[in-house]
């Protein structure tokens, strides 16, 4: 239980590391699009004002649930908006420290399903479970997005290999160091 809690830490912060790399200031911004500032200013207040009244939520712009709706999402544009009432620092600290909790706990998961299904795998094979996981998971979730909701490609695409990218590490970090020996030979593989 020990290395499985430590391993948790461990893999947690590799995973809060990479996603840092990639979300941080240091590429970012590279999935975004970036508006004018006055456009930004328009479309804020645009926000505050249409918005702002209903709260905090996630919109279908414009929703699809009635037959004019349907009619104008066919026509679009068309927009999923991610809408917070209250504003907040870019760079939240309290957003980063939660992050890094969220990551650990994560790990913790990922480690004891290391435990139950790779118990028997030696280092190789045990990489090659968590990059398919990562891969099949990450795939499904982000590259799902541009697929069933037509998101824009370019973002969810920088999220699925940013997903990737942290659990390949976390789980690297994890079956190498925090997993018990196999025991019995190495599986075959296929």
């Amino acid at each position: 239980m020990r290395r499985l809690v430590l391993g948790s830490f461990a893999a947690g912060l590799a995973m809060w590391v990479v996603g840092f790399i990639f979300w941080g200031p240091l590429l970012g911004w590279i999935p975004f699009t970036a508006a004018s500032e006055a456009n930004q200013a328009t479309l804020q207040q645009a926000l505050r004002t249409t918005l702002g009244p209903t709260g905090t939520g996630v919109y279908a712009v414009p929703s699809p649930d009635t037959q004019i709706g349907t009619v104008l999402h066919a026509q679009g544009p068309v927009a999923i908006v991610q809408f917070t009432n209250a504003g907040f620092p870019a760079f939240d600290t309290q957003a980063l420290l939660w992050g890094l909790v969220l990551a650990i706990v994560c790990g913790f998961v990922m480690g004891l399903g290391l435990r139950i299904a790779g118990a028997h795998l030696g280092f190789g094979d045990r990489v090659k479970l968590v990059l398919l996981v990562a891969v099949a998971v990450a795939g499904y979730s982000d590259i799902g997005q541009p697929v069933f909701n037509h998101a824009p490609w370019r973002y969810w695409t920088f999220a699925f290999v940013a997903d990737v990218a942290a659990w390949g590490v976390a789980g690297v970090i994890f079956a190498r160091w925090f997993l018990p020996q196999p025991d019995v030979g190495p599986a075959q593989g296929y």
